[in-house]
C-alpha cells in the first residue's frame, strides 16, 4: 500500500479525510502512483496532471522522503520507504507570491 497525502482542496474534491492508501503495481513510480490515484478517485483526473500530456500541473509539487521530486522524471522509481508505505508520497499545492 502506498500512502498519499493530498492538499486540502483535493481531499475535499475526492471526499476523503486524511491520507489515502492505494495499491500500486511495481515498479512504483510517480506516474504509477498518479495513475492508481486517478483510477481510484476519477474526480482527481486532470487536477494533478494534464489530461493529454500527463505532465504535472503548475503549482503542484511532489515530495518524497522530505525531498522535492517535482522535477524528477515521472518514470523514476520511488524509494523503498514510499513503496513499502513507511513514508507518504506527498502532493502539495505550491503557493506563489512576491
Amino acid at each position: 500500500m502506498i500512502r498519499v497525502e493530498l492538499p486540502f482542496h483535493l481531499r475535499n474534491l475526492a471526499r476523503v479525510q486524511g491520507e489515502v492508501r492505494i495499491e500500486v503495481a511495481q515498479p512504483v513510480t510517480i506516474n504509477a502512483v498518479l495513475a492508481a490515484l486517478e483510477e481510484h478517485y476519477p474526480v482527481l483526473r486532470g487536477t494533478i496532471r494534464d489530461h493529454g500530456s500527463l505532465k504535472r500541473r503548475p503549482f503542484i509539487r511532489f515530495f518524497v522522503c522530505k525531498e522535492d521530486w517535482s522535477l524528477e522524471p515521472p518514470e523514476a522509481a520511488l524509494p523503498e520507504a514510499v513503496a513499502n508505505g513507511v513514508e507518504p508520497f506527498m502532493i502539495v499545492g505550491a503557493i506563489a507570491g512576491g
